[in-house]
């Protein structure tokens, strides 16, 4: 059996959390603290169910990125986090912190980036990733040795672990062409424009008959004649064609972003379970001492540093 790296999608699942639980969870100062919880939740029953050799967080970074150099509109049309949610944000790193979990945070990148690289580097180490997320964006990122795991939101949802098979069955292309499809149908949640009119059932159908935007783009230069080649979607092609490849450079996620990492450093390490135990108390999260791992020791202990 190959060792499990556990790789934990941070604000995906904060944002997740946020919106999933109620607002009602508070301490007793006040202190909202849905996300915090739905977050540690996720996080412990993670560790719980996949027993991972390694372990980390990952974080994106307040600053923009490289992404935001290549198109201002990157995300423009995002809210700002909410102020509700902003005074978790320090909680949630300190629950983190508490049980000697690493963290990865990168200026100018996204935690996607992150996880890509550092997934990419164990690949060749015979090591088995499992990425926890709510983002679909890390389907690209799946093959056998990577997988991608969703959080049911709810009562009556359920986990998904996600292999290529899953990502095809799910999303109606494989995997190396899920670029390709957010470069035609565009990703409103990014912003990210794609070509204006092009619909999922348009763009995975091109893809099936073209495989790549590349040999699509290929076919529609050269004027082929092809029954999907409808007159008002040629239109749309050569109209947003820059804006197509510009897609799928930012729905592109990044394997190769400088980071310092060192597989032993990510080795799952015992904690101070009286800390935990006294953090989780102070927020009312008793009900989540059950799911603590087991490997705790008494004495403090250090954050590794990243």
């Amino acid at each position: 059996m190959a060792d499990t790296f556990l790789i934990i999608d941070g604000h995906a699942l904060i944002y997740r959390a946020f919106h999933a639980f109620p607002k009602t969870l508070m301490t007793s100062s006040g202190q909202l603290t849905n996300a915090v919880y739905g977050f540690t939740r996720i996080l412990l029953k993670s560790i719980q169910d996949f027993d991972p050799e390694y372990l980390v967080v990952a974080f994106d970074h307040k600053e923009k990125t490289f992404r935001h150099d290549k198109f201002e509109d990157y995300k423009a049309h995002r809210p700002p986090m909410p102020e509700e949610l902003i005074s978790q944000i320090d909680i949630i790193f300190n629950v983190v912190k508490s049980m000697n979990i690493p963290t990865f945070q990168v200026a100018g990148f996204e935690a996607d980036d992150l996880i890509g690289t550092v997934t990419l580097l164990n690949e060749p180490k015979g090591i088995d990733n499992l990425v926890v997320t709510g983002d679909k964006d890390m389907f690209q990122l799946v093959t056998d040795q990577t997988h991608v795991f969703i959080p049911g939101r709810g009562k009556f949802s359920v986990d998904k672990e996600y292999t290529p098979d899953a990502v095809l069955k799910k999303m109606k292309v494989r995997v190396d062409q899920i670029v390709d499809l957010k470069a035609l149908m565009g990703d409103s949640s990014d912003n990210i424009p794609g070509v204006k009119g092009v619909g999922p059932k348009t763009a995975i159908n091109l893809l099936h008959e073209f495989d790549t935007l590349e040999k699509l783009y290929h076919a529609v230069d050269e004027g082929l004649d092809h029954p999907l080649f409808k007159k008002a979607l040629l239109i749309k092609l050569k109209r947003d064609k820059e804006m197509a490849f510009l897609s799928k450079e930012l729905a592109t996620i990044k394997r190769d972003i400088p980071v310092s990492y060192e597989l032993k450093s990510c080795r799952v390490k015992g904690y101070d379970k009286r800390e935990v135990v006294k953090i989780f108390e102070e927020l009312n999260f008793n009900s989540l001492l059950k799911f603590l791992p087991e490997d705790a020791f008494e004495s403090s202990v250090q954050e590794a540093l990243f």
